[in-house]
């Protein structure tokens, strides 16, 4: 069968413009998600940037909702790509009373077993980096007296140390939080060493042991909190593994990364990169000094050479 010109064109512009769509399928950008807060801020920059730098076509989707509006987003396939806690997999699997989760490694391994056979979706690289609750103490009096872990905290309550302690009252009264942390190394806080303050906000309790309020210096925090190591707080290790570990890692949908294998490896040195200290030291940036996440993760993946 022969076909006239007029038809033979509109064959050749309607190939064209399949072969169009076919392209850009094939270039769908990655949608990069996070949590709302200060931190989900920052890594979900550096995995939106380092992806892009890396060639991979990208949406800036982060700062989109807490945890349970980004994870149904990824699980539903609205966003390709977002920065999660490897402990958050005791909720997601409701497995809160398992030691896994206290353990790096074990953790990691666990949530990213289950999240693939449930979910097909892939833990990626975590960070060094513990965002859990945690007890921190000024940087003055750990310096003084030697304080890196919650063992020399005991020990220094036992010798009779000063300490005056902020917190929420649901650390204080929670078995999983203060009431653990005091049977698992040995110690007790009297109704004299606490400042008990209203909400749950670490920014309240950092500030209260920045300024010495009523004689605090310590404070209930958590592990990668921005006010650190701006205001000269340390925390203190949890040698005894009381608390869960909650890692960031980047968690990915597997056709994404089947799609664009080079994620991995793209945001692996990343990720390798952020310790506690780097991790404190970029929330502080933005939650101190007033930084934009994207200006302060372009800064860090140019010092990677990223």
């Amino acid at each position: 069968m022969s076909l006239s010109g007029s038809k033979f064109a509109r064959l050749l512009a309607v190939l064209a413009l399949c072969s169009a769509v076919g392209g850009v399928q094939a270039q769908q950008a990655v949608v990069v998600g996070s949590k709302i807060d200060t931190e989900g801020a920052v890594l979900g920059q550096l995995i939106y940037q380092a992806l892009q730098r890396g060639g991979v076509p990208v949406e800036d989707r982060t700062q989109l909702g807490a945890t349970s509006i980004v994870r149904n987003a990824l699980i539903a396939g609205e966003i390709g790509i977002y920065p999660e806690y490897t402990g958050n997999g005791a909720f997601f699997f409701d497995s809160a009373e398992s030691g896994v989760w206290k353990d790096a490694e074990r953790g990691y391994a666990k949530v990213k077993e289950l999240d693939l056979a449930a979910n097909k979706l892939v833990w990626l690289q975590p960070a060094n980096a513990n965002n859990t609750w945690a007890m921190s103490v000024r940087g003055d009096l750990a310096r003084e007296h030697g304080l890196k872990t919650l063992d020399d905290l005991a020990r220094y309550l036992k010798d009779g140390g000063d300490f005056k302690f902020a917190a929420s009252a649901e650390f204080v009264e929670s078995p999983t939080a203060l009431p653990a942390f005091q049977q698992a190394y040995g110690f007790t806080l009297d109704a004299d060493q606490l400042l008990i303050l209203a909400g749950g906000n670490t920014a309240a309790t950092i500030r209260a042991a920045s300024l010495q309020t009523n004689g605090v210096n310590a404070a209930m925090t958590y592990g990668t909190d921005g006010g650190l190591s701006a205001l000269d707080l340390l925390v203190l290790e949890d040698t005894r593994g009381v608390q869960p570990v909650y890692q960031p890692a980047p968690l990915v949908r597997e056709d994404v990364l089947k799609a664009h294998p080079q994620i991995a490896e793209l945001l692996q040195p990343v990720f390798a990169a952020l310790d506690l200290q780097t991790l404190q030291r970029l929330n502080g940036e933005v939650a101190v000094e007033g930084a934009e996440p994207a200006k302060v993760a372009a800064t860090f993946l140019d010092s990677l050479g990223q």
